[in-house]
């Protein structure tokens, strides 16, 4: 008469399905995580071990096979030794059944006899699961369902969290551990409390005895082990944890906002974490650990140089709106504010020193210091972003968001910073498309555009002069050349192409667009990038295959599909062999001298402003790479270029990464690159560089049989002359 409120049908029953996490696997089939409220994994009642059952229905429910859902013998014992007798030994009565329907359907408060009310009623769906259910399918439910402690649920993962063991090969008395914690969690995990667990572990298998599951001689030899638990899962876990943090986060986000809008059959919309998705992405895990390691070993020494290089100073010097920018968005802030704290307090408590653990690249150490000094400490990090992906298909294989997870959240994959050089192949390839031809000679001239604000870019060498064909100005990423294709070109054209090669970002509609102004994602210049390895085909990223219901049923499938074409293969052929000489002989050259890199290789260098920003990209047989370095705020950087430059900060992590890839094989069936057809051999077939052709006066001096001493030799000669009646004096001071 809905005295109970709603209670679950048989029906209904029938089709109950305990919330179980998501899991998401690499392309190669390794577990990369897990989404979930409940950390559990299902499995069936072949898989549990006959053991577990037999400590449960011991311990738990010794006449489990002998009633329907409700005991009414243990009911009465309780009635009178609970009630009448006042004894708190005799049990609570309630069958494993009602244990179930207690999980599957938690209590609610009555307000007014809540406890007969919530019993009655699992009384009532106890029945109706045994007339649904076997006892073996009782059984499995239960254990699926039953919680050991924080977010671990069902006894799989519970086995393979305490003991790294499947719930199909636990043994005795690791089993008793296990049912002994059902009593409660909290007091008898072995992890926190081993010696309860032990003396709840030896009841069990004392009942065990009893119930004639064990003999006496083998309940008291199983009493006298150690718990045994397997300290090394922990570990294994945290590793398969680690793997791709940045990337399993951008995931969730993405997943989570999809299964909204996707309905299962009785109307209700998917949900992440409780519907046992199973999601197959690009991700290939041992590519992703060697750009993790790449990362950390580079980061590693990169950080040490920086530090070195400041020597203690912040490198955002007098201007306080860093930090107090950093608090502002810092956790402890927002939540001190929303617990009403005013302003003066919660500046009062960043300034507090306590004992803490900070991160550091040779681990973590204790300090004292307060948050406000944290927040110091943590914003003189450089942090990186990295992702590689296949040109021809578009698949991701891996992506390193930032050094740490945990402490960095923010994802350089996706994040926009100012892109610098890396942008000006574009600029070249749209040249190209326009009829440019790679051996027109541009001047490498100082201009100023009036009509754009006086705008005058320089080159950072500051070196002027001379003519450069497309490929000697691309290799030596010379400013003053870029942007006169890019008025040759037109703006507008450019940022067609641009949006062409898959650019959404916002795109400043102003010639400096071709040194890097524009803010740009990582993940958007490497998907740009593919077209140059590509035929002129763009390849949009790729980095879910396949997402699949508890049932098997697909419900999302991405493939490969036949890519736009944006250049013609030509011009994507000129332009892949005019990136080769950027690493061959331009600002990338470190990459064959320092790293013994011999295989083909293409790429770009990229160092914004005052090297706030360090980039590189570069193309190898079936791989687009990418890397960005710099801090989280702009004011965190090298004050050298020399140091600065992306070739410095950047392009090792992509040359350690590569290293690693050679050595691991993944290139030796890679076929090189497809060289180029004799019409484009002849179409660049140019010197890169002509010096501009000597004056008059210059022809005149060279004609003379003796040299003119320059500027520079003559004040060389002065300063030596100098220095040599300085010793003079010396001496004879010292012969005085």
């Amino acid at each position: 008469m809905g005295f109970f409120g709603d209670m679950p049908s048989r029906k209904e029953l029938k089709d109950k399905r305990n919330d179980t996490a998501s899991e998401v696997y690499s392309a190669d089939s390794v577990l990369l995580g897990r989404y979930f409220l409940y950390d559990r994994t299902n499995i069936t009642y072949q898989d549990i071990d006959t053991t577990v059952i037999k400590a449960l229905v011991a311990t738990e429910d010794a006449r489990f096979y002998k009633h329907g859902g409700v005991d009414f013998r243990s009911l009465a014992r309780v009635l009178v030794k609970s009630i009448l007798l006042q004894k708190e030994s005799s049990g609570g009565g309630s069958t494993l059944t009602q244990q179930l329907a207690k999980n599957l359907y938690p209590r609610r408060d009555y307000l007014f006899l809540e406890m007969p009310i919530n019993k009655v009623r699992e009384m009532v769906i106890a029945r109706r699961l045994e007339a649904v259910y076997t006892k073996p399918e009782i059984l499995e439910l239960y254990l699926n369902t039953v919680s050991f402690g924080g977010t671990i649920f069902g006894v799989e993962r519970a086995a393979r969290y305490f003991f790294n063991t499947p719930a199909k090969k636990l043994k005795q008395e690791q089993a008793a551990v296990l049912v002994g914690m059902l009593k409660a969690t909290t007091s008898y995990n072995p992890r926190s409390h081993p010696e309860r667990a032990k003396k709840r572990r030896n009841v069990v298998l004392a009942q065990m005895a009893k119930y004639g599951y064990l003999t006496p001689e083998k309940a008291t030899a199983l009493q006298k082990l150690d718990l045994g638990l397997k300290k090394e899962k922990v570990a294994a876990k945290e590793q398969e944890e680690n793997l791709a943090p940045y990337f399993r986060e951008q995931l969730r986000v993405e997943l989570a906002e999809w299964c909204t809008h996707q309905s299962k059959p009785n109307g209700d919309p998917y949900n992440l974490y409780t519907d046992g998705l199973k999601i197959y992405t690009t991700l290939d895990s041992r590519m992703q650990r060697e750009a993790e390691r790449a990362v950390s070993r580079r980061m590693a020494t990169l950080q040490k140089q920086f530090d070195a290089h400041w020597q203690g100073r912040n490198p955002w010097g007098q201007d306080q709106t860093v930090l107090a920018n950093a608090m502002r968005q810092s956790v402890r802030y927002k939540r001190m504010q929303a617990a009403g704290a005013s302003e003066e307090e919660i500046k009062k408590a960043f300034e507090k020193r306590v004992p803490m653990t900070v991160y550091g690249w040779n681990g973590s150490v204790r300090r004292t210091m307060s948050p406000m000094d944290s927040l110091a400490y943590y914003m003189k990090f450089l942090n990186t972003g990295m992702v590689a992906m296949e040109p021809a298909t578009g698949f991701v294989r891996a992506w390193v968001g930032g050094i740490n997870h945990s402490l960095f959240k923010y994802d350089h994959v996706t994040s926009k910073r100012q892109v610098g050089s890396t942008f000006k192949p574009i600029v070249y390839a749209a040249a190209l498309e326009k009829g440019i031809r790679p051996c027109d000679y541009i001047e490498n001239k100082l201009t100023t555009y009036e009509q754009y604000e006086g705008w005058s870019p320089q080159n950072a060498d500051n070196q002027y002069g001379g003519r450069y064909s497309l490929e000697g100005a691309l290799s030596n990423s010379v400013n003053t050349v870029s942007a006169q294709l890019i008025m040759k070109v037109g703006v507008p054209y450019t940022i067609r192409l641009a949006r062409a090669l898959g650019i959404e970002s916002d795109l400043p509609p102003v010639p400096s667009l071709a040194l890097g102004t524009a803010d740009l994602s990582l993940l958007e210049m490497v998907g740009a990038y593919t077209a140059f390895a590509n035929q002129g085909r763009i390849s949009q990223p790729i980095y879910v295959t396949k997402i699949v219901d508890r049932t098997g049923k697909v419900l999302r499938e991405n493939n490969s599909e036949p890519h736009k074409k944006v250049l013609s293969a030509d011009n994507a052929a000129t332009m892949l062999h005019m990136m080769q000489a950027v690493v061959n002989e331009g600002s990338a050259a470190r990459l064959r001298s320092t790293f013994g890199l011999s295989l083909d290789i293409a790429g770009k260098t990229g160092t914004t402003q005052n090297q706030t920003d360090g980039w590189f990209i570069g193309i190898t047989p079936g791989l687009v790479t990418g890397v960005w370095v710099g801090g989280e705020s702009p004011l965190v950087r090298f004050r050298s270029l020399d140091l600065g430059q992306g070739a410095r900060t950047a392009m090792p992590i992509w040359g350690e990464f590569t290293s690693r890839l050679v050595r691991s094989g993944y290139y030796s069936k890679k076929p090189p690159f497809e060289p180029l057809s004799e019409s484009l051999q002849s179409r660049l077939d140019c010197v890169p560089y002509l010096e501009d052709e000597p004056t008059f006066f210059e022809k005149i001096v060279d004609a003379l049989p003796f040299n003119i001493p320059t500027k520079e030799e003559r004040q060389e000669r002065k300063q030596s002359r100098k220095e040599r009646r300085a010793e003079r004096r010396a001496e004879r001071k010292r012969d005085n």
